[in-house]
Order: structure tokens, then C-alpha cells, then sequence
């Protein structure tokens, strides 16, 4: 997906999620976004707010990132992943996920 189709998808998400402010979500970069998501995080796949989506890129999706946490405010550590790093995620933060 291009780098505007994930922001307007992550958007209408985080819109949807109940969350009233961009730092009660989390934002992030990963090859495998499912296993950062459910492992690394803590988000339970059937209870939790989250969404995934695939970027044209690693640096398409660095982009993303970059957007959500320093345009918008949400939570994330910048610079994660590696080069293969091309999954852009967010979740609603709760009290069991990390962060």
C-alpha cells in the first residue's frame, strides 16, 4: 500500500477505536507485525483495537511512522525494525498491552 493509503486507513482506525487522543495509541514498524503485535506488545488479537497494513517499503513505511509520531503524537519508539521492517501498526494502549 502507498504511504497515504496507510495514514487515511490508520486515521479512519484510530477514529473508530474509541481512543479521544493520538497518545493513547501506539504506532509502529515491523516484518512481522503480528508477532511484534500479540508477543511483543501484549495486544490480544480478539479483544483489542489494532490494525495492520503493509507498506510498498521499509522507508514508505519508516515514513508512516514518522507521521504518526511526530505530526500526530501518538506513542512509538521511532527507528525500530530493521531494513525488511515494511508493516506499519497501531493499537489502542490498554492497561495489559506494553506500552
Amino acid at each position: 500500500m502507498t504511504k497515504a493509503e496507510i495514514i487515511e486507513e490508520i486515521k479512519a482506525y484510530v477514529g473508530n477505536s474509541g481512543a479521544k487522543t493520538w497518545d493513547e495509541v501506539y504506532v509502529g514498524i515491523s516484518k512481522d507485525a503480528r508477532i511484534r503485535l500479540f508477543n511483543g506488545h501484549g495486544v490480544s488479537e480478539a479483544r483489542d483495537s489494532w490494525i495492520l497494513r503493509q507498506a510498498d517499503s521499509s522507508e514508505a513505511a519508516r515514513e508512516v511512522e514518522e507521521y504518526f509520531l511526530k505530526v500526530l503524537g501518538a506513542d512509538g519508539g521511532p527507528g525500530g525494525g530493521d531494513d525488511s521492517a515494511d508493516f506499519v501498526y497501531a493499537y489502542r494502549k490498554a492497561a495489559h498491552t506494553n506500552p
